[in-house]
């Protein structure tokens, strides 16, 4: 049995290889599957049957991250969403690796240093996002919850000179009061109830709007609910 490309089959049924490889990602394209990183589709595989325009325009962005995610595609809505996420929340952290160091890591899971000291954990904090990213792709139709929450946490801190502090809780709210921009922040004993609270007015709307999702940001800033870490946590929950 002889295999063709994406760019081979998009070229012999006359479409674009981004529907090629949704076909594929939708299982619609019998006996084709991934082989590293690219879709091996048999030579003689029959195109799809063309659907109604209401249901060929239901594949939706997070559809599209997940097929993404899976081959590794480059240059795609997955690898902007990485880097530009990463890097502007780890900036907003305090992180000063560059967009381009962020992308190079992303991309060779190696950093180039010329003339320059890195902070570590800038660089661990950067691939631990990924990570946090690839999470939330990964569990997007699951009801947000608070261990999920902290697994984020845990995933985002591992490995960082914070997780080895005395007194700082990777795995659980914070013991200690802090603040965000000069205004106090939810005290640690209130921290539990509010999460709570917040959760399950925000999973009690059936679908939920732009609005809502900023309106959830800003009461979980207002919260804060980790020592550090929590405006990453932030932009990771709502990226699918």
């Amino acid at each position: 049995m002889r295999y063709f490309s994406v760019a081979e089959i998009a070229k012999k049924w006359d479409i674009s290889e981004r529907s090629v490889r949704n076909y594929c990602a939708q299982n619609r394209v019998d006996g084709a599957f991934i082989a590293g990183k690219t879709w091996k589709i048999p030579e003689n595989a029959k195109k799809p049957v063309r659907m109604n325009k209401k249901k060929e325009q239901s594949v939706t962005l997070l559809d599209v991250l997940k097929e993404q995610k899976i081959n590794k595609y480059s240059g795609g809505i997955y690898h902007k969403t990485q880097i530009d996420l990463t890097y502007n929340s780890n900036h907003i952290e305090g992180s000063r690796l560059s967009h381009d160091q962020t992308r190079y890591i992303f991309e060779t899971n190696t950093i180039g240093v010329e003339n320059e000291v890195l902070n570590v954990d800038d660089v661990l904090e950067t691939a631990n996002h990924f990570r946090c990213i690839d999470m939330i792709i990964d569990h997007a139709k699951t009801t947000l919850s608070e261990n999920f929450i902290k697994d984020l946490h845990l995933t985002l801190k591992n490995g960082t000179s914070d997780s080895r502090k005395e007194g700082f809780v990777v795995v659980d709210y914070k013991k200690v009061p802090n603040e965000v921009g000069g205004m106090n922040t939810a005290l640690s004993e209130e921290v539990p109830g509010r999460m709570k609270g917040l959760l399950k007015e925000y999973n009690g709307k059936k679908e939920k709007t732009f609005e809502d999702i900023l309106d959830f940001h800003v009461r979980f800033e207002r919260i804060h609910p980790f020592q550090d870490g929590n405006v990453t946590l932030r932009y990771c929950e709502n990226v699918a």
